[in-house]
């Protein structure tokens, strides 16, 4: 291609591009961001400041204030810490901060990236699309406006507003295509391995993705052959095979970490049933994943346009995608098959653009009666579905797209008019604005889906500088306490559990380290820390998120949590043993007076196996006495049993009935008030366990005198599964079990007094603490073993990737306390030494030296052939 037609389509892209975004463009004009409100802000713009954060610091893997502490590098695979269009965005942000054109980026600065990077990745996206379609013979007028196809689709901006990393995947899939076109076609794998090496380094969830489409394409190219002369399919499948291995070992370093991260998350199985087939949405008008344009719909059913093999190809592709986006099955399938999510419809988006840019490349070949007949067939359909739209989507939903509805049946009668004047009259002229008008149709609706659906009715149009620094979000008030607190304390490694509401990564927008974390990919003994060996009760049940410690003391001290922050409505629930240190209008801020040090060493062992039926409280008494191993080596300390007083406490139901494990509320707040029966006068909190569930299997909020929490419905994707909830409540009169009017099954009920004497004992201890110098991701302590302590235990989350030496010599690193590190100790002199790396760091490092030299032998071994012939 001429220097000079790519220099035309990459500008032409950047201002199709900047139109696509037009309105989002007078949205940040006037101070608002192209950001949804609820993952955008939670998750997208937090993860970037947290990770550029790390990196421009020269942290790359490990971080203490990434939640209760984590391998950020591994477990953000999946956002951004791979990502290529953000480390390219975040080099570029570096360079200009330290020559000093701009200040440390603050959320706002990420906020209002977001559009401009948009802007350039959705012209790559057209550009690198145009290419290939270029590259399979498609004239470039015609190339470039299936690259509009693909690129002005409204899953792009759903993805950037909601999920921006899901949108980098449309850049590297026409590359991808243009890879296994050029290994069909000539035997050449450079760009197979360039673009899939980079996919796989960028993200492992969408390199699954493409790899499933990969198999779709090659086989339909060996179904529909595009040219004469292509290799053979034993030579095609040898180069795929070995391309493919060589991308692979080139992308290790990130991508088997990704995985790894992946893989040691954990998510319960979907338990409920996938159809193969159900219409969810409409295609034609409304859908928030892809709405087909008029053109391709009147191309479809040209006979004749199928006797073009390119289009034959892009048509069969299409008519396969369409088919399995209707297929809860095949989402499943694409999300790995677990529960179905619609993410990968961008693949239907390209094989659109390519059937549009073929059939224009021929449209010499229809004829009038053919195309009347097709618009006909396309009118109908368009009608039909039309009136379909409320049986299909709900008369919720039909009320919303409306005026969309509108504007695509418009959009419909332009083109297929500018379509019936160029076949008739076979003037250039007709088809110039034709294809203007296929561009100009995406333009007006991605831009009227931003509008009316996504700020309309989605509320983007909330996302502003103001919002950015409102208390729902980031408070100036909230932040000053935090940094009073920062201030007056010495510890770097304390923690404050604090969180805006529903937002959990409040920790990393506020700078603090906390104790909550919302993202898709955790390490999965912290996941079974919360709800299985210790149920610690998060406020809100959900997969994805972790949070506070459910008010235990125990927990808090042992987690390092000095500082408990909350509205002064929900002081009352402030653990046992903090005193207030600090407030504010609206919060306070309350100081643990029962600490305990960061290292903690214990001569008494127990172990997990001993403690499966011990009650929650019984674990952390085991964890403040000694410490708790996975591997049994021995056999458990005694520990003594906490009584269960349930049953000499009197349980009457309120505005409810209750009987046969069945509680049924007659009215809101409804419940059971649980009376108990002369506690000890040491006891300062109660432990209530039960199982509960709605028998109807509704979402509902639970409130515990005065702690509340939430229940996920059981058709939600996101409940743990887990029914059995434990709640800390200050010791009262009575417990008060209040819930929404409803049926549920109430039972397994348990009651524990807590006197915190282990607490007390662990903290009253006077032991001189070790030095402790952490460096990004080294731990360095000098311990004097001088009382003969077994074990050393620190609440630093156990994971694959730390390794320990104690004196220089290697000593393995064992679960302790249920999720967490520990090790045993030497006599006398202990040199600890801990360096996180990600899992199997060496192993990647090896694989990428190997296969950057496999892809120099490659290429040039293919070149060499080539220059032989």
């Amino acid at each position: 291609m001429r220097k000079k037609s790519v220099i035309v389509v990459i500008i032409s892209s950047l201002l199709l591009s900047a139109a696509a975004h037009f309105f989002f463009i007078q949205d940040w004009l006037d101070g608002r961001f192209m950001i949804g409100p609820n993952d955008g802000l939670s998750q997208m713009i937090p993860f970037k400041k947290f990770i550029y954060d790390q990196y421009s610091h020269g942290n790359f893997f490990y971080s203490w204030a990434f939640g209760l502490g984590g391998g950020f590098y591994s477990q953000l695979a999946y956002y951004f810490s791979t990502s290529i269009i953000f480390l390219l965005t975040a080099a570029i942000v570096y360079l200009l901060e330290t020559i000093g054109l701009i200040s440390p980026p603050d959320l706002l600065f990420w906020a209002n990236t977001v559009l401009i990077v948009s802007i350039i990745r959705l012209a790559l996206v057209i550009s690198a699309a145009a290419f290939t379609f270029k590259y399979m013979g498609i004239r470039l007028s015609a190339a470039f406006t299936g690259a509009a196809v693909y690129g002005l689709t409204v899953m792009y901006f759903r993805h950037v507003v909601y999920w921006e990393f899901f949108t980098d995947a449309m850049l590297w899939l026409p590359l991808l295509v243009l890879g296994t076109e050029k290994i069909i076609r000539e035997g050449k794998p450079g760009w197979f391995i360039a673009s899939w090496s980079l996919m796989f380094f960028n993200n492992f969830y969408f390199a699954y993705i493409h790899l499933i489409f990969l198999f779709i394409y090659i086989l339909f190219r060996w179904i529909v052959p595009l040219s004469q002369e292509e290799y053979s399919k034993r030579k095609q499948l040898v180069l795929f095979f070995t391309a493919g291995l060589v991308s692979f070992c080139i992308s290790a370093i990130s991508f088997i970490p990704a995985v790894y991260g992946f893989l040691n998350n954990y998510r319960p199985a979907y338990e409920a049933d996938i159809p193969s087939f159900l219409i969810t949405d409409n295609i034609l008008y409304a859908s928030k994943y892809i709405i087909l344009p008029a053109i391709l719909l009147l191309f479809l059913f040209v006979p004749s346009l199928y006797k073009v093999r390119t289009y034959r190809f892009f048509a069969l592709l299409t008519f396969l995608l369409v088919v399995l986006h209707f297929s809860p099955l095949a989402a499943s399938a694409f999300n790995g098959f677990s529960a179905p999510q619609y993410r990968w419809e961008y693949l239907l988006s390209f094989t659109a653009g390519g059937c549009v840019a073929a059939g224009l490349q021929s449209l010499y070949k229809i004829r009038i009666h053919q195309l009347l007949l097709s618009i006909t067939i396309s009118f109908g359909i368009y009608l039909s579905a039309g009136q379909a739209m409320a049986y299909i989507i709900g008369p919720v939903l039909t009320a919303l797209f409306e005026q969309q509805m509108d504007i695509v049946m418009q959009l419909f009668f332009l083109v297929a008019f500018l379509l019936f004047l160029y076949v008739w009259t076979k003037k250039t002229v007709f088809l110039v604005v034709l294809q203007l008008a296929v561009v100009a149709s995406g333009l007006l609706v991605v831009n009227t889906y931003q509008q009316l659906i996504m700020s309309d009715e989605f509320a983007v149009d909330r996302v502003s500088r103001d919002f950015l620094q409102d208390p729902k979000y980031n408070g100036a008030e909230q932040q000053r306490l935090i940094d009073k607190v920062q201030r007056s304390e010495q510890d770097p490694l304390t923690r404050i559990d604090w969180m805006n509401d529903l937002r959990n990564n409040t920790p990393i927008v506020q700078n603090f380290n906390g104790t909550s974390l919302y993202s898709s990919i955790f390490n999965e003994e912290l996941l079974f820390f919360y709800w299985h060996d210790l149920q610690i009760d998060m406020g809100r049940e959900s997969v994805s998120r972790y949070a506070t410690l459910g008010n235990r003391a125990n927990l808090y001290s042992w987690l390092q949590t000095k500082y408990w922050m909350r509205k002064k409505e929900q002081a009352a629930n402030a653990p046992y043993g903090f005193v207030p240190f600090a407030e504010s209008a609206h919060y306070t801020v309350f100081k643990n007076t029962l600490t305990l040090p960061f290292v903690r060493t214990a001569r008494q062992v127990f172990y997990e196996e001993d403690l499966k039926k011990r009650s929650p409280m019984e674990k952390e008494h085991a964890m403040l006495s000694g410490v708790v191993l996975e591997k049994k080596n021995g056999t458990s300390h005694f520990l003594a049993p906490e009584k269960n007083t349930i049953g000499e406490a009197d349980i009457q139901a309120v505005n409810a009935t209750y009987k046969n494990d069945k509680l049924k509320v007659t009215k809101n707040d409804g419940g059971i008030v649980i009376t108990p029966h002369k506690s000890s006068k040491e006891t300062k909190d109660y432990y209530v366990e039960f199982y509960i569930r709605n028998v109807h299997g509704k979402g509902f909020a639970l409130k515990v005198n005065n702690y509340r929490t939430t229940r996920k419905p059981a058709a939600s994707i996101y409940k743990t599964g887990i029914q059995t909830v434990v709640i800390r409540i200050p010791k009262e009169k009575q417990i008060a079990l209040r819930l929404p009017k409803g049926t549920y099954e109430l039972k397994s009920l348990k009651l524990f007094e807590e006197d915190y004497k282990e607490l007390h004992q662990a903290a009253a201890k006077k032991i001189k603490q070790p030095e402790i110098n952490w460096d990004k991701n080294k731990v360095s302590i000098d311990y004097q073993n001088e009382t003969g302590e077994r074990y050393m235990v620190l609440p630093i989350p156990y994971e694959k990737g730390w390794k320990l030496k104690i004196n220089n010599e290697p000593k393995e690193i064992e679960k302790a306390n249920f999720a967490f590190t520990g090790f045993p100790l030497e006599k006398g002199n202990n040199h600890i030494q801990l360096i996180y790396r990600p899992p199997f760091f060496s192993l990647s490092v090896a694989l990428l030296i190997f296969g950057v030299a496999g892809a120099v032998w490659l290429v040039r071994r293919h070149s060499d052939k080539e220059k032989s012939h």
